[in-house]
């Protein structure tokens, strides 16, 4: 699903029209990252929880040419499925 087809699903299931629905998307992302930056970690009861994770620098190689090569340090994004998604995901309950 790309973002169109997101935001068509959105509007369907909301009620709202598209203009409104990619409005709400865009105000969602922007929150969502700026938190990020912040270094904050977001959280949806049953849902998932975001949380910006450091990465420290470290060697890895280059597949072309087998040569080495350092990737820099960086923060990045581990996204941990909740309860009732992974319920949702495995038709069943999760013990």
């Amino acid at each position: 699903m790309n973002r169109a087809e997101l935001i068509v699903a959105l509007a369907e299931k909301s009620g709202l029209n598209k203009q409104k629905t990619k409005k709400v998307l865009e105000s969602y992302m922007e929150i969502v990252t700026e938190k990020m930056c912040q270094k904050e970690e977001i959280v949806i009861v049953g849902f998932g929880t975001l949380t910006p994770r450091a990465q420290s620098t470290r060697m890895a190689r280059n597949p072309k040419t087998g040569d080495p090569v350092e990737i820099q340090a960086r923060t990045t994004v581990k996204f941990k499925p909740g309860k009732y998604l992974l319920e949702a995901i495995n038709g069943k309950k999760q013990k």
